[in-house]
């Protein structure tokens, strides 16, 4: 794992690298602007339906913009995964070039369409998941015990499935997935854990999808090695 993270790191100044960070970056956040948007207009479309105006709708709606601010913590991490599937073959193309050009010559290219749906898939996940297990987070968060450590095992366990097919599904068969899940659950959930770990240090968080792809590759090919 960190002879993967440093690898990644080494190569963040590339040129492939530094394209699909600006691009993910800025669709994330144009996305957090329309919500943040959305909220706002339907929070004081909600407050105007209740007969409340001037400030009283203002509130409403600096209301809503708090709490999508709030829920900016997991809505991040889902929405920057979700964005970056859209660009991701260009990281992992990025890291085979350089370090197993043999394993690029044999790679399977994965279509717009089929990244879109898992980009989709993975920030759908990510949210009813941690929908679900929002009770427990509040009730470890009132007992003062394990809210952070469920946090990080829940987004660990789903980054990692994230992360890995990305790669994977560049040289693996559909019928050869069920299988690659079962006997990579562990490395998975480790990969997701460390990806989980860097979203949450501030300003490496920016840089944390980026980071997870290239050492999803590294240790997609390191086990095959």
């Amino acid at each position: 794992m960190l002879r993967a993270f440093f690898l990644s790191i080494g190569q963040f100044g590339d040129r492939a690298f530094l394209i699909v960070f600006a691009k993910s970056l800025a669709i994330t956040f144009a996305l957090f602007i329309l919500l943040g948007g959305g909220a706002w207009w339907w929070a004081q479309g909600l407050a105007a339906t209740q007969g409340a105006e001037g400030w009283l709708s203002a509130l409403a709606g600096f209301a809503a913009l708090v709490a999508v601010f709030a829920a900016g913590w997991l809505l991040f991490r889902a929405i920057a995964v979700g964005v970056l599937m859209l660009f991701v073959e260009e990281i992992v193309v990025a890291v085979e070039r350089k370090h197993y050009p043999q394993a690029l010559a044999e790679a399977r290219h994965v279509g717009m369409g089929r990244a879109a749906l898992m980009g989709l898939a993975s920030a759908a996940r990510a949210i009813l998941v941690n929908v679900v297990v929002l009770p427990l987070y509040i009730v470890l968060l009132v007992t003062g015990v394990g809210t952070v450590a469920l946090f990080v095992v829940v987004n660990g366990w789903l980054l990692g499935r994230d992360l890995a097919e990305m790669v994977a599904a560049r040289h693996l068969p559909a019928a050869a997935m069920r299988g690659w899940r079962k006997a990579t659950a562990w490395q998975r959930f480790t990969l997701g854990v460390a990806g989980t770990g860097l979203f949450m240090v501030p300003i490496l968080n920016l840089a944390a999808p980026v980071l997870g792809a290239a050492m999803a590759t590294h240790l997609f090919h390191g086990r095959k090695a």
